[in-house]
């Protein structure tokens, strides 16, 4: 069936199963590197780190604990209104979760990188290596999409003008 055969249920079904399936992908990857991040404190070595790693690292926790919070929320959502007719309103709230998630898993995989430059080679080639993440992760993940996003322009339906009925609009 065409997209433009769907019935609104069936998109918004559909919408929702892609976002949740998308979200799958980010919460493997969050829960690793919290799980890593909590599994220095244990270290032997981070008795003896200074305070701006120590903040760093904590800093860095608390962001990907927001992601890990704000990635799961939607299946949380999804959960809890389970066949009250809601589906549209879910997948609002999941997109911006979704989109502010990713900023905070950009944020804490920034702080990753700042760590392990600091204990490598420390210095302003630590820094120099976390501005070059956080640059990174915001243009591939943020700036590009958003520019690509702005040469299209949506019709009232949510489809990209100009494609035609029966064809895939490549959401």
């Amino acid at each position: 069936m065409s997209e433009a055969e769907e019935s609104e249920q069936e998109r918004l079904k559909r919408n929702l199963n892609e976002l949740l399936q998308e979200l799958r992908v980010a919460q493997a990857g969050v829960q690793i590197l919290f799980g890593f991040l909590l599994s220095i404190v244990f270290t032997d070595r981070y008795q003896d780190i200074d305070r701006y790693v120590r903040v760093t690292h904590l800093v860095t926790i608390l962001f990907a604990a927001c992601s890990v919070a704000l990635l799961t929320a939607p299946a949380a959502w999804h959960r809890m209104l389970f066949r009250r007719g809601r589906r549209e309103d879910i997948i609002t709230i999941a997109h911006r979760f979704t989109v502010v998630g990713l900023g905070t898993l950009a944020a804490a995989m920034t702080g990753t990188v700042l760590l392990l430059g600091e204990v490598i080679v420390g210095g302003w080639v630590a820094i120099l290596f976390g501005v070059v993440a956080g640059v990174g992760f915001t243009t591939l993940w943020f700036l590009l999409p958003l520019m690509q996003r702005h040469r299209d322009t949506i019709d009232s339906e949510g489809h990209p003008d100009g494609v035609p009925t029966g064809e895939p609009s490549h959401e």
